[in-house]
């Protein structure tokens, strides 16, 4: 298969990546996150797609580093702080936003984020 200029200078990069989601998981649609939500019941508006774009960029940011629940949380309280923080983005999904937020962004969520016993923590 030939190298293009293009794969030279963004190498990793995904050609059919979606230009609203840069930082999105090789191989990820809003599609897929479209319907991972209609499977979990969820109807996604433009709140939910930012909470996505944010794991998203989080989890490309650390891409070398295994994911901290509690240093995601507090990113997440930060940049949603003025819309009511963790708590609010509870109300937007209900099944935990970093829980089921990474299911939506095609990400896997952090351990500790769910207990198969009591459901999403986080």
């Amino acid at each position: 298969m030939a190298t293009s200029m293009d794969d030279i200078l963004h190498p990793g990069q995904d050609k059919n990546q979606d230009p609203a989601f840069p930082h999105a998981p090789r191989g990820w649609t809003r599609q897929a996150g479209e319907d991972q939500a209609k499977e979990e019941g969820l109807e996604l508006g433009n709140d939910h797609w930012e909470l996505v774009k944010a794991l998203q960029e989080f989890y490309d940011r650390h891409e070398d580093d295994e994911i901290q629940l509690r240093e995601l949380r507090d990113a997440l309280e930060e940049h949603f702080h003025h819309k009511g923080g963790n708590r609010y983005l509870h109300t937007l999904f209900p099944g935990g936003p970093i829980a089921q937020g990474s299911r939506i962004a095609g990400l896997e969520a952090p351990f500790g984020a769910e207990d198969k016993n009591f459901g999403s923590v986080a």
